[in-house]
């Protein structure tokens, strides 16, 4: 857990965290990190956004704050974008919106609908395979819980197949209009969304 750092405000920053880049500080491969976007010296990630995946990533020193929102018991809600492979019926949806049966067991229920109209979103630098006879669609889920790739399984347990991963909610922090590699510390208004006050 982070130290506490009496005598000061926390620091809480949000990140939009681009595609192929890893959610820690440091490399032994010299992989892309945390470290080529954000320069600030004792911050750390609040839980984790796969390498292949984009979006909202929140930091700080807080450890506090860290292990409240990372610690699965407070089910502090996360919003996913998933673009996915074909178009989902209601039953897949509805599947969804139940829980499906994963390898480590039964998820809980999510909130899952599709988007009416592609998010508008900046291109991701690898752009994600395209055959012309399969038609994609952006669904959106919001999850209580972190299983690893779990959106990914989710969707490709219910038969369709995520290929691009975008979060854009933790709790009441939205993405907002940050680009890739863009970060900025949260304002005064979104730090009392996130202390519920």
């Amino acid at each position: 857990m982070l130290p506490q750092r009496p005598g000061r405000a926390s620091r809480i920053i949000k990140l939009f965290k681009p595609y192929d880049v890893l959610t820690q500080f440091t490399d032994v491969s010299g992989r892309t990190t945390l470290k080529d976007f954000v320069p600030v010296p004792d911050v750390y990630p609040i839980g984790r956004l796969d390498r292949d995946s984009e979006g909202l990533l929140l930091l700080t020193d807080d450890g506090r704050l860290a292990h409240r929102l990372s610690d699965p018991r407070f089910e502090h809600p996360k919003t996913y974008w998933a673009q996915v492979e074909k178009i989902p019926d209601e039953e897949a949806i509805e599947s969804l919106r139940r829980g499906v049966l994963l390898n480590d067991g039964m998820t809980k229920p999510a909130g899952a609908r599709l988007l009416e109209t592609e998010p508008d979103l900046p291109d991701r630098p690898t752009p994600i395979r395209f055959r012309k006879n399969v038609p994609t669609c952006w669904i959106e889920l919001i999850l209580r819980e972190g299983r690893n790739r779990q959106v990914r399984r989710m969707t490709a347990s219910v038969g369709y197949p995520t290929l691009r991963l975008v979060r854009v909610a933790v709790g009441p922090i939205r993405l907002g209009d940050l680009q890739p590699g863009e970060w900025r510390d949260l304002d005064a208004a979104e730090r009392r969304l996130l202390s519920g006050r």
